[in-house]
């Protein structure tokens, strides 16, 4: 058993650069998983600095000066920030309320139709069920409804939070993008002299890395801008707040777009019923995730690796369970750096 294993390390890490790779990784994933939330912030600024670098880079490629070019796509991204807090947010949590105000006549509604297809299908629904499925149901919807009230966004915690982000997050990405030079020289001169292997590995998750954040973030806007017009063109309640989480639904390959669609059916059977116009935002709703999954994912993400979808959704429950929203949200990411290490890493032939 000791010759095996020995073999293995022998094998595996006799080179010295795999080591230093293997002692990086380990250090990254122990101080993100320590102090992941206390280094929230500083995460967040990253991956907008990450995400805004290429605008900046752009900029740069047609004559812009380095600071003209970062003060440019600075301010456009405090503007979007404004836009964001003082126009959609309100208009977001003021349908999020009148959502909790009116869960109980959605569940009420359900429970009419869920009696209507006992009557209908006996045999599918014997007993009780529906009645014990609806007591459940409430039982549970009141107290979501009474966790949401004490996690509102009134509570000190919350407001103390979202001011830290709205004051030091925008300062961070500022200096990111300024001195983003100097910053990787000192990462740079901090590494050991022989780092092609880090090298490889870093060159490869840069370009995943930065298509990844810039693709999601281009994804995440145009599916919820053209969920928020279809919803909208047919007069369906809690629009801004529905095209919202459908936005955010694609963070979470393949299983956010199925639970997304439980409410978008729910509201529109609660306000239309079963007529032609639920049908038809049911329909809408389809072609829109379709688009999304056959036109904008292969256009936007053509240049990321490809990773089999049991892979992605080992990866977001894995790295979800670890990191909750962040492990999620770098999922697919952190599933290919994965890959990439495991691609690059040196190998000894045994017989060597």
């Amino acid at each position: 058993m000791l010759k095996i294993v020995q073999s293995w390390v022998e094998r595996y890490f006799s080179d010295e650069q795999a080591i230093v790779l293997a002692s990086l990784l380990a250090i990254g994933f122990g101080v993100i998983l320590l102090w992941g939330d206390i280094l929230a912030p500083v995460l967040a600024s990253i991956i907008i600095a990450f995400v805004l670098q290429g605008a900046v880079s752009w900029l740069n490629k047609r004559g812009l000066p380095q600071l003209l070019s970062v003060t440019v796509v600075f301010s456009t991204f405090l503007s979007a920030i404004f836009a964001l807090i003082f126009a959609v947010l309100p208009l977001v949590y003021s349908q999020f309320e009148s959502l909790v105000n009116d869960f109980p006549k959605i569940v009420s509604t359900l429970r009419v139709y869920g009696d209507d297809l006992q009557e209908r299908f006996p045999a599918f629904f014997q007993g009780d069920e529906i009645t014990l499925a609806y007591q459940q149901l409430s039982e549970g919807s009141a107290q979501v409804v009474q966790w949401i009230f004490s996690h509102s966004l009134s509570t000190l915690p919350v407001i103390v939070s979202v001011m830290i982000y709205l004051i030091v997050v925008p300062i961070l990405v500022f200096f990111l993008l300024k001195d983003r030079t100097k910053i990787l020289m000192s990462i740079d001169a901090a590494l050991p002299s022989k780092k092609g292997l880090i090298q490889r590995v870093s060159l490869e998750m840069n370009e995943q890395f930065s298509n990844y954040l810039r693709g999601k973030a281009i994804e995440i806007f145009v599916v919820a801008v053209f969920t928020y017009i279809v919803l909208q063109y047919f007069g369906l309640n809690y629009a801004a707040l529905l095209s919202m989480l459908v936005g955010l639904s694609v963070l979470i390959p393949y299983i956010g777009a199925i639970v997304v669609t439980i409410p978008v059916a729910l509201i529109a059977l609660f306000q239309f019923g079963l007529t032609d116009e639920f049908y038809y935002v049911l329909i809408a709703y389809f072609v829109v995730q379709a688009i999304d999954g056959n036109v904008l994912v292969p256009l936007l993400f053509s240049e990321v690796v490809n990773l089999h979808p049991i892979l992605i959704i080992v990866a977001v429950l894995f790295f979800g369970g670890v990191w909750g929203f962040w492990g999620v949200f770098f999922a697919i990411p952190l599933a290919t750096l994965v890959k990439a290490v495991l691609t690059a890493w040196p190998r000894v032939d045994a017989e060597a």
